[in-house]
């Protein structure tokens, strides 16, 4: 309604979806063949990686199919790993081998929308031999049609991969240790001090014991720890930005840039979440599916604060607690992290962590 649609035309176009989901036919189901397709090359084939490829005009429907996707199957050490928003890439020439083995693509295309760009990079994929699905929606009062149809898919892949589609344990988790932290700093006035493992040039770096273990091997500076933590991606991993920072489009920029340079150098899948919004969409797969993450969570110091009402504690303290807790379970669940956390100059503070993540990759 808020998007100027008729709803009446709207659920009666996607009652029509839900009819054709009840065909015992698969070939003819909307939703099982979709599902059977991204449940069947995750477990047979250990394509576990979703990209999504939206139209312009419905850019943001692969935030919601991101939440569906790793929420719903992200969990007993299985999942789909949802991709949205990755810089696109023709599989030739230099780029051939880009893409991982890892993988299937979604192109969901809005008719309305000159998609010339994506389109063909879309033939390119096909033509390389990447599983690609293509789904045409011809006006936007089909969207309702694609949000049913995935919804039924996703139930349909996590029953093909052995897991419950319809619950969220890890999520709980984070939620709890969040919970222990603002409660001591309504005792105490403070969050309980951590130490971080390196601190220099204005960069503070903090981990648990295991990964600091690990991380220290190749030396003591920020470029070092950096370099070796990038160094333990491998194929058929995905590199994870998890940034407790504004979600400001500049700061979205500079890290979309940071992805294409992974992609580009160490061609496995990269994803991108911003915290806390991410906790409830992607931070499930990330602590429960596949332990197949490398993630650098960012955090910075805010350039301004509010009060929570009727708490002691602040908006800055409560986010601050929120990252500590999702990283302490990513350490808890044995996942490769490091936190990085940067001044109140996050511009200045981003370029300089590029920097450090290009020389690392590069060397």
């Amino acid at each position: 309604a808020a998007m100027g649609l008729d709803t009446e035309k709207f659920l009666k176009r996607t009652a029509e979806t839900v009819a054709d989901c009840k065909n015992p036919n698969s070939n003819s189901n909307p939703g099982v063949s979709l599902g059977l397709i991204l449940g069947t090359a995750a477990a047979s084939f250990k394509r576990d990686k979703v990209t999504l490829i939206c139209s312009d005009s419905i850019h943001d429907l692969g935030a919601w199919l991101e939440q569906l996707l790793a929420e719903s199957t992200g969990k007993e050490g299985h999942g789909l790993i949802p991709v949205d928003r990755e810089p696109l890439f023709k599989p030739e020439g230099e780029n051939k081998d880009i893409y991982g083995k890892d993988r299937v693509f979604a192109y969901i295309k809005f008719a309305g929308d000159d998609d010339t760009e994506q389109g063909t990079v879309v033939s390119a994929l096909e033509k390389s031999g990447e599983p690609v699905v293509r789904i045409v929606i011809d006006d936007l009062q089909q969207l309702g049609q694609v949000f049913f149809q995935w919804e039924i898919a996703t139930a349909v892949a996590g029953s093909v991969i052995g897991i419950d589609a319809f619950n969220q344990p890890d999520v709980e988790a984070s939620k709890i240790v969040t919970r222990d932290l603002t409660s001591a700093f309504e005792k105490s006035g403070s969050l309980p001090e951590e130490k971080p493992i390196l601190e220099a040039d204005g960069i503070k770096l903090f981990t648990d014991e295991a990964n600091a273990k690990e991380l220290l091997k190749g030396g003591n500076s920020i470029g070092s720890v950096i370099r070796q933590h990038m160094d333990r991606i491998k194929p058929g991993d995905y590199f994870g930005l998890l940034a407790y920072i504004p979600m400001f489009p500049k700061y979205e920029e500079q890290l979309q840039e940071l992805r294409k340079e992974v992609l580009e150098s160490e061609h496995v899948a990269t994803v991108l979440g911003f915290g806390p919004r991410f906790l409830h969409s992607t931070g499930q797969a990330y602590k429960g599916g596949p332990n197949s993450g490398v993630f650098l969570q960012i955090t910075c110091d805010d350039a301004k604060d509010l009060p929570v009402p009727d708490q002691r504690y602040t908006f800055s303290t409560v986010k601050a607690a929120q990252a500590r807790g999702d990283f302490q379970v990513l350490a808890d669940r044995h996942r490769r992290a490091l936190r990085v956390h940067l001044g109140k100059d996050l511009t200045a503070g981003l370029d300089q962590l590029r920097d450090l993540v290009c020389a690392a990759i590069e060397h």
